[in-house]
């Protein structure tokens, strides 16, 4: 099941821990499940509204391509969305919102120009932060933002993947520019946004997965490990719903 997630009482920054050994060591085989799950939920996500041709740009998560949203892209494209793929490669971190920052700005230009309408972000995990990060950016030409598993909204710490962040950035989480281009994520968007996230992720600590003090911003929880978090049907369901009613 998914579900608006009512108020709760937040942690504060020092008491966010990052998910438990087990919950990390479930990450393989609930990947695995949700695969399974996948391909048993063809009514339940086929029994949703259409879409209406809005641009929409897929960001993919740390060290994947868009190769890992091709179902969900393909998923919204038959709905009637026009679904695109990021087109830049391999996700490596802030390198695509440092200095190469451009790249990604100039397809979100390329896209708005090409239908003349502001762009749907959808960004998973570290994707999510990208994509909130370009939307602060580029007033006017985002629509809306939504983030799935993207820890934006607390201590890098509170994750069990911090690490591997910076072998593969060759970045440091505590780093000046990073730590700068986080804040300016988390700050409020000035669109709406809505961050599906769960409890229950075993590489992040979903609750900083969850929007903090923004008029515009929900949040949806849902069962879901990390790892393939994008073919999880309740993931894509939630993604579908959120589109209908914007």
């Amino acid at each position: 099941m998914w579900h608006i997630t009512a108020d709760m009482p937040q942690e504060t920054v020092s008491e966010m821990r990052p998910p438990s050994k087990l919950l990390w060591a479930a990450e393989v085989p609930r990947a695995a499940l949700t695969l399974l799950s996948l391909l048993r939920s063809r009514a339940m996500l086929g029994d949703v509204p259409r879409g209406d041709g809005r641009p929409i740009l897929l960001l993919p998560g740390l060290f994947n391509s868009d190769r890992s949203n091709v179902v969900l892209r393909r998923y919204l494209s038959g709905l009637g969305y026009r679904t695109d793929g990021w087109g830049l490669g391999r996700n490596f971190g802030t390198r695509a919102i440092g200095p190469d920052a451009e790249k990604l700005f100039a397809r979100i230009r390329a896209l708005h120009a090409e239908t003349g309408q502001p762009v749907t972000l959808i960004g998973i995990s570290l994707g999510g932060i990208m994509a909130r990060f370009a939307a602060q950016r580029l007033p006017g030409l985002v629509r809306e933002v939504i983030t799935v598993s993207s820890p934006f909204a607390g201590s890098p710490r509170a994750t069990n993947v911090w690490r591997a962040f910076e072998l593969i950035t060759g970045d440091r989480i505590d780093s000046a520019r990073v730590t700068a281009q986080g804040q300016e994520a988390a700050a409020p968007l000035g669109v709406r946004s809505t961050a599906i996230w769960s409890r229950s992720d075993g590489l992040v600590n979903g609750r900083i997965c969850r929007g903090t003090g923004d008029p515009l911003a929900r949040d949806i929880e849902i069962a879901s490990g990390h790892l393939g978090v994008q073919l999880n049907p309740l993931a894509l369901r939630a993604i579908a719903g959120v589109l209908a009613a914007a």
